[in-house]
Order: C-alpha cells, then sequence, then structure tokens
C-alpha cells in the first residue's frame, strides 16, 4: 500500500503531465487551423491541374512519342516507396499507419518477387522502418528545421525522386501520406506518382475537341515533374493537417485520462488518510485505557 507521501507526489505528478498535454492540445489546435486551411485551399488547384493533365495524357495514349514520365520504363521490376510522416510523435497513430500500409505495400512486392526501396519523409517513418527495412532506406529527407511547408520543399523532394528515376533506380514509384478528413479520421493513403496515373480522367473530359500548341506530347514533356512537385506537396499539406488533428485528438484524451487518474488517486489518498487517522486514534484510545 503506498505512502500519504508517495500519492501526493504521484498526484502531483500526475497534474503536471496534465498541464503538458492541455498546452500541447491548444498548440495544436492552434496549427490544425492553418494547416488545414492550406490543405483544403490546394485540393482545388491540384484536382484540376491533374484534370487537365489526365486529359492531355488520354489524347497521347500508348504513343511511343509518350514522356517517359507518363509511359513508364516498359518494366515494374523496382518499387520506390517514399514514406510521407511526421517529425515528432505523440500524435497518436498517424506516423504508425501510414508506415503500416507502406509495409504492407513492401510485403505484397516482395511476395510477387519484386524489389523494394524507400525513401523516407520525416523522422518518425525512417525510424520505424529502419528496425526491420534498413537495408533498403535508398534516403532520407529531413524537414524538421522547416517552419512552415512550402512549394519549395516539395520541388526539393520531387528533384531527387526525378533524379533517381532518370538514373534508373526504380520503375515505379508511390508516396505514402495521411489524407486529412477531420480532426478523428485521417486516411492512410497511397498513391502512385511516377508512371503518372490519372484516375477517372477520361470520365471527368468535356466533350470539346482542344487543338494544342505546342503539341501533347511536348506539353506533358513540360508539366509531368511539375505535376509530381504538385502531387508531392498536395500529400505534405494533407500530412501536416492530418499530423495535428491527430496529436489534438491524442493530447485530449491524455488530457482526460489524466484528469480520471487524478480522481482515482485523489480518492485513493482520502482513503489512505482516514485508514491513518483511524489507526492512530484507536492507538491513542487503547494508550488511555491502559493507563
Amino acid at each position: 500500500m503506498p505512502s500519504l507521501k508517495d500519492l501526493k507526489n504521484r498526484i502531483a505528478s500526475v497534474k503536471s503531465t496534465r498541464k503538458i498535454t492541455k498546452a500541447m492540445q491548444m498548440v495544436a489546435a492552434a496549427k490544425l487551423r492553418r494547416a488545414q486551411e492550406a490543405a483544403e485551399n490546394a485540393r482545388p488547384y491540384a484536382e484540376r491541374f491533374n484534370a487537365v493533365m489526365g486529359q492531355l495524357a488520354a489524347s497521347v495514349g500508348g504513343s511511343d512519342s509518350a514522356p517517359r514520365l507518363l509511359a513508364g520504363t516498359g518494366d515494374d521490376k523496382v518499387h520506390l516507396l517514399i514514406v510521407m510522416t511526421g517529425e515528432r510523435g505523440l500524435c497518436g497513430g498517424f506516423n504508425s499507419s501510414i508506415t503500416k500500409l507502406a509495409v504492407q505495400r513492401a510485403r505484397r512486392l516482395l511476395g510477387e518477387g519484386k524489389q523494394v526501396k524507400f525513401l523516407t519523409v520525416g523522422k518518425k517513418g525512417r525510424d520505424m522502418l529502419r528496425r526491420e527495412w534498413g537495408d533498403r532506406l535508398v534516403g532520407h529527407v529531413d524537414l524538421s528545421e522547416v517552419k512552415r511547408l512550402g512549394y519549395g520543399n516539395a520541388q526539393d523532394i520531387a528533384r531527387d525522386v526525378l533524379g533517381r528515376f532518370d538514373a534508373g533506380e526504380f520503375d515505379v514509384a508511390t508516396i505514402f501520406y495521411a489524407l486529412f478528413e477531420n480532426v478523428v479520421t485521417q486516411i492512410p493513403t497511397a498513391q502512385q506518382i511516377i508512371p503518372a496515373r490519372f484516375e477517372d480522367a477520361a470520365g471527368d473530359a468535356p466533350s470539346t475537341i482542344y487543338d494544342y500548341e505546342p503539341g501533347e506530347e511536348a506539353i506533358l514533356a513540360d508539366l509531368l515533374p511539375r505535376g509530381v512537385a504538385t502531387q508531392i506537396f498536395a500529400a505534405l499539406l494533407e500530412n501536416g493537417a492530418s499530423e495535428q488533428g491527430a496529436r489534438m485528438s491524442a493530447m485530449d484524451n491524455a488530457t482526460r485520462n489524466a484528469g480520471e487518474m487524478i480522481e482515482d488517486l485523489t480518492i485513493e489518498f482520502n482513503r489512505t488518510r482516514q485508514a491513518v487517522i483511524t489507526n492512530e486514534l484507536i492507538e491513542i484510545i487503547s494508550g488511555a485505557e491502559a493507563l
């Protein structure tokens, strides 16, 4: 049975922890507002950009002059999995859910006889993958010193990925991130960026026929690298909002759990104190009767 001093110290410790988790929750809430606005504002541009690119890609079809970023290398033996996670923890299952999805894809690909490589964006994903997949880590992007994500950060990552593609290091590249839905829900998502894929492009394409100058192939060759950077930037923004939402939710749960623990410890402290007082009274009464 813990002493009164031990219980008192534990209550003080949990109260200090509750102050920290409450402060982290408030900070995450403030950051979430900005991150959510950035992610939502980027969605219309990314969706429209992909729609235009999808129309161009559909018009090019499987022609021999199609850009390499669209047609691919002609093989899919080597896959580059770009795992985007946070630089810090204390955000529930945000980092682990993204990493788990990437690992599931890697195991499936290995089972099919493919080769898998990992490029990590964010320290937490690298730390999780290093234990089992350290020999397959080919690169890491550190964003810990970046105070506010910008398009330039996405361009740096895109240049790294495109450089590896031009060097023949992989055939297919897929990014893994969390799509922000709300504070409670962040959906782990996998999106192939090389060779470029544009889903439902045909259904969204207008019936009007366009003449492009220069030709579709030349336009795609110029826009596809920019499209890779755009997709990466959109994923970074979605990840940023998802991380803050997950952290806010996790810190709110931790704050409530700390409050419940303080209540339980206070009840135990009062019962223990009452037992001590009762024992002291019994000793005094027993001593007085003995005299």
